[in-house]
């Protein structure tokens, strides 16, 4: 991964994905992998991105996440 921390990121415990395009809050390893810099990339193709990588079995149930913090 370049230095660019923007992009997609995967939490195979919570099954969630979070997209993250500002510096207010960057996913840590290992809870949280990288799956792509498209920060456009839509949940199938980010679904497909993580059934590749074998990273999540149930990918049909993989969802939206929202930041820490930016839940109200």
């Amino acid at each position: 991964m370049s230095d660019n921390k923007f992009g997609i990121y995967f939490n195979a415990d919570l099954g969630q994905i979070v997209r993250i395009n500002s510096p207010y809050w960057i996913p840590e390893e290992p809870d949280w992998v990288f799956i792509t810099d498209r920060v456009n990339a839509t949940l199938i193709e980010v679904r497909t991105m993580i059934e590749e990588k074998k990273l999540f079995e149930s990918i049909g149930s993989i969802h939206w996440g929202s930041l820490p913090g930016s839940e109200n």
